[in-house]
């Protein structure tokens, strides 16, 4: 990864390593930088804007320091220069400072090396993994009823992919996938989102706990 990366902001999208992301650009300056990116490495930097962002929009608003690479896997362009995109994340990274010489973002970053899996990581996630595919069994079973199989392969997936695939893929707030990439192992990513994913159930089955919470 290039330690200058152009970085793309949006109020409601977190990328994770290794699932895919599809993305329209229209704007002008990210026009730009995927122009710029297709024709060098064909990376880009996702990160999540910090609330408040509408105020400063077409400026450059605060982000959170913690987001993801990806790799443009598939380019189209379409005839008023616009582009369907579709990213496959690669690693995360840390913003150290942005770089304000181009209209686009770009962005000096530290990659983010995550922990090692132990064996004991192993053997736990493997734990969790089934505890997650129980949480979700009941959703994909509503899918398949409605005629939407969507189970995103569930299966064949190794565990990292798992993990960061419903980190990604589930319906919950982007401030939530945030903390959630922002682990730095996936035996935490993977308890934190079983904790998650207990809790929306808890309050889906109890009225008014929500409100308690909040």
């Amino acid at each position: 990864m290039s330690d200058l990366l152009p970085i793309f902001p949006l109020p409601t999208t977190v990328l994770f390593p290794n699932v895919f992301l599809p993305l329209h650009i229209f704007e002008p300056r990210y026009r730009a930088m995927v122009s710029d990116a297709l024709h060098t490495d064909r990376l880009i930097g996702m990160v999540l804007l910090k609330p408040g962002w509408e105020r400063d929009y077409e400026g450059r608003p605060p982000v959170y320091p913690i987001g993801c690479s990806g790799v443009i896997t598939h380019a189209e362009r379409l005839g008023d220069g616009r582009y369907n995109l579709v990213l496959r994340g690669l690693e995360r990274f840390r913003v150290v400072e942005e770089d304000h010489a181009r209209l686009y973002r770009r962005a000096k970053i530290e990659p983010l090396i995550e922990r090692c899996v132990t064996a004991d990581d192993q053997a736990a996630l493997r734990v969790k993994r089934s505890k997650l595919e129980a949480l979700i069994a009941p959703a994909i079973d509503k899918g398949r009823a409605a005629g939407k199989p969507r189970d995103l392969g569930i299966s064949a997936m190794n565990d990292e992919d798992f993990v960061n695939a419903l980190a990604q893929y589930l319906d919950i707030a982007p401030l939530e996938k945030q903390a959630l990439l922002e682990h730095d192992s996936l035996r935490s990513r993977a308890d934190a989102l079983v904790e998650l994913m207990e809790m929306k159930i808890l309050m889906a089955r109890t009225p008014g706990l929500s409100d308690v919470a909040h």
